[in-house]
Formats: C-alpha cells, structure tokens, sequence
C-alpha cells in the first residue's frame, strides 16, 4: 500500500505544478496596476530665511603665535614643549631650544671684549703721556724764545757779531717752536685715530657678546598671557621613524621665524571655517551665525561674521575661508573642538515660497507644475531668492498645490499594464 500511494503522488506532482504557474500568470494579468502618486506641496506664505551651513574649528581669537627666534639661517633644536591643551599662566615657559651654539658664541666673545677694553685702555694711556711729553717740550720751547728775545734787547750794547747770533738764536728758538706744536697737532691725530680703532674692536666684540647674550634669552619662548597651549604642525618635512609628524615634538629642527606654538585667547573665541565658492556673493561681515559645539550637545551659541579670506583651491574645489567671532563663550570650550555653523544671510518677510525642488528650467524658462483642472500643468513664475532647500517666487497664490517631480516624468516611470488575462497564457 505504501509503494502504491508513493507512486501516485509522484505521478500527480507535475500536474498540479503546471496548473499553480499558470493560475499565478492568470492572477498578474487580471491585477490592476499600481500607479506612483505624485509627490505635490503648497505654496506658503511666511518668514524666510537664508542659510548657509558648514563645519569648522574652534579656535581662541588674537592668538599668540610663539616662533623660533631670528638668530641666522642655521636651524635649532627644540629641547622642551609644553604638551597641547596644556593649561599655563601669563609668563611661563613654553618653548625653549638647544643654546649650545651661541652659549659658545659667547664664551669667544667675552675673553675679545676684554682684550678690546684693555687695548683701549692702552692706547688711551700711552695717547695721554705722548701728548704730556709734547706739551712739556713746547712749554720749553716757548721759554727759551722768550729767553732768546730778552737777550736781543742787549744788541746795542753789544758788537754787531754777538747781536747777530742773538738774533739768530730767537729765529731758531722761534723755528722749533712752530716745529713742536706742528707735531703736537699731528701727536694728537694719530693718538685720536689708534683711540678710535681700539674703540671699534671693543664695539665689535661688544656687539657679539650682547647679540649671543640676546639670542640665548630669545631661545627661550614665554607665553606673554595665560591660555592653553596649541603646538602647530611640523611643516619642515621632518620625519621621525619613517613616518610624519604632524606636529611638533621636543629634538625636532625648527627654521628661524617658523611657528611652533599658539596660545589662544580664551576670552575672545573664532570659529574658522571652509566654505565652497558659490556662497561668497551671500555672505558679508556682521551676519548672525548659530554655532554647534560637537563636543558639548545640547548648547548653541551666537556669532557673528568677523571676516572673509580669498578664494583658492583647484578648479573643482574652489573655496574660501572665514572667521566667525563668539558672543558668548563658556568656560568648557577648548580650541580645536569641531562645530557645526550655520550662518543667516537673509531674511524676507511675508514672501511665498516653496521647496528649492518645485522650481523647473527649460529654455531660460523657470516655472512649475501647479494643480489645475486638467491636471498639472507648467506655469511661468518669478524667481526672487534660492537656496538649497528652498526658493523665494512670485507668479502664484498661497496655498496653491503644486508638484515636486515633472508629470511627464512620472508618467514614464508607470509600470505597463498587460492588455488581458489571455496574453497571460502561454500559446
């Protein structure tokens, strides 16, 4: 009995199979065809306003910007740094950097600048005894042409031999005279000059013992307010086990005049952020922004517009940045903390408006599908304000429908209906 009724149902199973595909293809031919609804909206009348939305970074305004120290094209060693974040006060140690080379500077220009002082000092003192010496031999000569012209007076009493060599004798006294105080002004000269020269080599060794003792105060950088410490990147290509830094580190190289910290201000806090190239002509210095610290859900803060920086980027990613200023900042704000800006560039009052979607152009045309007995069909309006989400229009009535996906569209996206439940049998 068994084997008999496995036999039958064996028998009867491709039957039944051919009779339930084909009530299947019957019951699609005969179903009616689902239609998609059009997507539609009504004009509103209201409040518009105008938004742009972007992401930035928080950032303290009038920062302190730390750099390496002009001392020369030769590079320096950064030999401590406060970490990031770090809280400091007003005056403490921030950076400092390896001074070994203009501790040796030093050291070199100090012993110079002694033997300049001494040298001076020499050549001062010897001025000083060669012009006494000089002096002491012209008051000499003075006297003894006095003596000479007092012994001329006794020429008449004298035969005319012995008042000639008197007279010879005051020419003579008179000669070395003039010839001593001509090398007295010429004394006086070179001992000025050799004065001079010491005083040169004692300014120049001077100068190299105050620039080395300047440069090693310089190397040592102080935050000139309190904050919290931010490092800047290392933009010198220096690399550190095979891989970037992306920020500074104690032993790295730093260039003269590079940044290697930044110390925000915490009581006037900026966001910074990147906004793409086509929303340059609607923003302007003073708008309103609302500000979303990611960090701190749940809190909005106020801003406003601070300022606009140029344009760059390539042709596909062209942008600019901007700063916005923080009205009222709270104490758990840090910099670096990710937001969420958005920024009020217009507000209309009392003007209709739609989704930005609702709006078509064709041929310099711009219209849209509104609701009419015939179904919907285009009407030419007036476009006065767009945004991404939303357009400000004139040209229809509050409350009127209109579609948000072209008629023609939709009606080319219906599924095709079969003609009949016999197109459903297979011949």
């Amino acid at each position: 009995m068994k084997k008999r009724l496995l036999v039958a149902v064996a028998c009867l199973a491709p039957p039944l199979a051919l009779v339930a595909w084909g009530a299947f293809r019957v019951y699609q031919a005969v179903a009616p065809g689902t239609a998609t609804p059009m997507p539609t909206t009504v004009v509103k009348r209201g409040e518009v306003s105008f938004t742009i939305n972007a992401k930035g970074e928080l950032q303290g305004g009038n920062t302190e910007m730390l750099s390496a120290p002009m001392i020369g094209g030769s590079a320096m060693a950064i030999t401590s740094l406060r970490e990031s974040g770090e809280l400091i006060k007003e005056g403490e140690v921030v950076v400092e950097f390896d001074t070994t080379e203009q501790e040796f500077k030093l050291r070199e220009a100090e012993p110079d600048l002694a033997e300049a002082e001494q040298h001076l000092a020499l050549a001062q003192a010897d001025s000083q005894a060669k012009e006494e010496e000089a002096r002491s031999g012209l008051r000499q000569a003075r006297a003894d042409v006095r003596v000479a012209e007092l012994e001329t007076r006794r020429n008449e009493l004298l035969s005319a031999m012995v008042a000639k060599q008197n007279d010879l004798a005051v020419a003579a006294a008179q000669d070395k005279l003039r010839q001593l105080e001509k090398d007295l002004a010429d004394r006086l000269a070179t001992a000025k000059a050799g004065i001079a020269i010491q005083q040169a080599a004692r300014a120049k060794a001077r100068v190299a013992a105050n620039t080395a003792r300047r440069n090693i105060a310089s190397m040592t950088l102080r935050s000139k307010s309190g904050g919290y410490v931010a490092r800047q990147q290392n933009m010198s290509g220096n690399f550190r086990w095979g891989s970037y830094q992306p920020a500074w580190q104690v032993g790295d190289m730093v260039r003269a005049g590079m940044g290697v910290a930044q110390i925000p201000d915490l009581l006037n806090w900026e966001v910074s952020a990147r906004i793409g190239e086509l929303d340059r002509g609607h923003l302007a210095p003073g708008q309103n922004a609302r500000i979303s610290v990611i960090a701190l859900p749940g809190r909005q803060f106020n801003g406003r517009l601070k300022s606009i920086g140029g344009t760059t980027g390539p042709p596909w990613d062209r942008h600019f940045d901007c700063r916005v200023a923080l009205d009222d900042p709270l104490p758990e704000l840090r910099p670096g903390m990710s937001v969420r800006l958005v920024i009020t560039t217009e507000t209309m009052k009392n003007a209709l408006w739609l989704p930005s979607q609702a709006l078509f152009e064709s041929d310099g045309r711009k219209f849209v599908y509104a609701r009419s007995v015939a179904g919907f069909t285009p009407v030419d309006v007036k476009l006065l304000r767009r945004s991404e989400s939303q357009i400000v229009i004139e040209g229809l009535t509050e409350r009127q429908v209109v579609a948000l996906a072209s008629p023609d569209q939709m009606r080319r996206q219906e599924p095709s209906r079969p003609g009949g439940a016999l197109q459903a049998i297979p011949k």
